[in-house]
């Protein structure tokens, strides 16, 4: 496969690019300074410098075209205030979106976030920093937005707490709300590698945490 990855700088995006790589894939990483081109060269992927904050569609298009799947991986994270998690998490996925539709990409992954139902209908839950409330709610408006994009086979991958352990290769991965909960993002990668190699999975809205099933049979139970 041939796969563009926006936000590819990323510690997920990082672990699917190496993943992919050794599996004989081509990668494509969008990132946005040239100070990160030497890690993602090092990772075995191409590196396009495009700040998807602050670059159209149409600038990212020429970089999507003839790819096989596209996967957003950008995120503001805790950094600014809610404008730029809404041009981050929001904004930067439609833009991806737009781009995959003109090139003709039908195949999307994005990493969204367990957590959207304390969001939903504007809610503000009390238990959570306001700076992730922001995070969230991009997140949610990102995903309304994409399922109302027919030509997309998308797959929204949710994640629960992300960590640096070592990957374990086991996870849950359902399609109901669980419990808050960690994942490695070492696993999380896995699960996206294992997603761009199963199309029956288009449609889905996924939650992932660690778990007990190998990442291969969780993600073909739901294929």
């Amino acid at each position: 496969m041939k796969v563009v990855t926006v936000g590819a700088h990323g510690k997920i995006a990082r672990r699917l690019t190496t993943r992919l790589v050794a599996g004989g894939h081509e990668v494509t990483g969008v990132i946005r300074s040239q100070d990160q081109v030497a890690d993602l060269e090092a990772d075995g992927a191409s590196a396009v410098v495009l700040d998807i904050e602050t670059a159209s569609s149409t600038e990212l298009e020429p970089h999507v075209r003839g790819a096989d799947a596209v996967v957003f991986a950008a995120g503001a994270g805790g950094k600014g205030g809610p404008e730029r998690k809404t041009q981050v998490d929001r904004d930067g996925a439609l833009k991806l979106a737009d781009a995959a539709s003109v090139a003709g990409v039908r195949r999307y992954l994005l990493v969204s976030s367990t957590g959207l139902e304390a969001v939903v209908d504007g809610a503000t839950p009390d238990d959570v920093d306001p700076g992730f409330v922001d995070y969230l709610r991009a997140k949610l408006a990102a995903e309304d937005a994409l399922r109302s994009r027919p030509e997309l086979d998308l797959t929204v991958v949710r994640p629960g707490m992300l960590t640096d352990d070592e990957g374990t290769g086991r996870v849950t991965l359902t399609r109901s709300t669980v419990e808050r909960a960690s994942v490695p993002r070492a696993d999380v990668a896995a699960v996206l590698a294992a997603l761009l190699q199963a199309p029956g999975t288009a449609g889905e809205t996924l939650e992932l945490v660690s778990g007990d099933v190998p990442v291969e049979e969780a993600v073909a139970a739901l294929a």
